[in-house]
C-alpha cells in the first residue's frame, strides 16, 4: 500500500512539473530520493511510460479544441494547419536527433545527481526570470523561432531544466505572442513523447508486472493526468499574465537548496 502512495506522490508531482516551469525530470529525481522509490529495468520504463501517457493525454484534452481544429485543417488542406504542423515538425528536431544519438548518455545523468539538477534549476530560474521581463507582442511563431524553441527542447533533456520553462521562455524572449507561445509549447513535445514510448516498447523485452505494480502504475497514471490537466490550464493563464518570474524564484530557491545538500 505504501508503495501504491509514493507512485501517486510521483505522479501527482509528474502531472504538475511536466507543464508548470520548475522541470519535472528534476523534481521526479528529487521526489525519488526523498520518498526512497527504487525501480529498476522493466518497472522503470513501465512507470516512466505511464506518467509520460498521463501527461501527453492531458495534454490533449485541454486542447482538444484546438488539435481538432488542425486535424480538420491538414484534412482540408488549409495552410494554416499545414504551416502549424511543420512547424511543430521543425522544432521536434532538435531533440530527436539528440534522444537517438545520445540516449545512454543521458540516461546516466538520471540517476540521482542532485548537484546537477540543482544547476540546473538555477538555470531554468534565469531563463524565467528574462522571459518575465520580455515585452507583450502578438508576433506569430516562424519557422526559425519554431527551430530555436526546438534546441531549448533538446537542451531541456537533461534534468533540473524545465522543458516547458525553456521552451515558453525561448520562444517570449524571441518575441512570440504568448498565447500561441503556450500551446506550442505543450502540443510540440506530444509527438515526441509517443515516438520515444513506441520505441522504447519496441526495444524492450517482454514486460512484466505483479498486481501490485499494476495498482502502483493506476495510482501514478491518475495523480499524472488530473494534476496535469489542472496545471496545464493554469500555466496557459500565468504565460498570457506574463507571471513567469514567480517560477523563477522558485527555481532558485529549490536548485540553491539542492546544491547546498549535495555540496554541505
Amino acid at each position: 500500500m505504501y508503495e501504491i502512495f509514493k507512485a501517486l506522490i510521483i505522479g501527482i508531482v509528474q502531472g504538475l512539473t511536466e507543464f508548470l516551469p520548475v522541470s519535472s525530470s528534476g523534481h521526479i529525481e528529487l521526489f525519488k530520493v526523498m520518498l526512497g522509490l527504487d525501480l529498476e529495468g522493466d518497472q522503470n520504463l513501465l512507470f516512466t511510460l505511464t506518467l509520460h501517457t498521463a501527461t501527453a493525454l492531458s495534454t490533449l484534452v485541454v486542447f482538444r479544441k484546438e488539435v481538432g481544429e488542425i486535424l480538420v485543417g491538414l484534412v482540408k488542406g488549409k495552410n494554416e494547419a499545414i504551416d502549424f504542423t511543420l512547424k511543430i515538425i521543425v522544432s521536434m528536431i532538435p531533440a530527436a536527433l539528440v534522444g537517438y544519438f545520445m540516449k545512454d548518455t543521458i540516461e546516466k545523468l538520471f540517476s540521482g545527481n542532485i548537484l546537477l539538477v540543482g544547476c540546473m534549476l538555477l538555470l531554468t530560474a534565469l531563463l524565467l526570470l528574462l522571459a518575465g521581463r520580455a515585452k507583450k507582442t502578438k508576433k506569430d511563431i516562424g519557422f526559425i523561432d519554431s527551430f530555436i524553441i526546438g534546441l531549448s527542447q533538446a537542451v531541456a533533456i537533461l534534468p533540473g531544466v524545465s522543458r516547458s520553462g525553456a521552451t515558453i521562455a525561448t520562444s517570449v524572449i524571441l518575441g512570440n505572442d504568448r498565447s500561441k507561445t503556450a500551446m506550442f509549447s505543450f502540443l510540440m513535445v506530444i509527438p515526441l513523447i509517443f515516438g520515444a514510448m513506441a520505441k522504447d516498447l519496441l526495444d524492450a523485452d517482454t514486460l512484466h508486472f505483479s498486481n501490485e505494480m499494476l495498482s502502483s502504475l493506476s495510482a501514478g497514471f491518475i495523480g499524472a493526468f488530473i494534476f496535469g490537466i489542472i496545471a496545464c490550464r493554469w500555466m496557459v493563464a500565468l504565460v498570457r499574465n506574463a507571471k513567469l518570474w514567480y517560477f523563477s524564484i522558485y527555481c532558485a530557491i529549490i536548485g540553491t537548496i539542492a546544491v547546498v545538500y549535495t555540496l554541505f
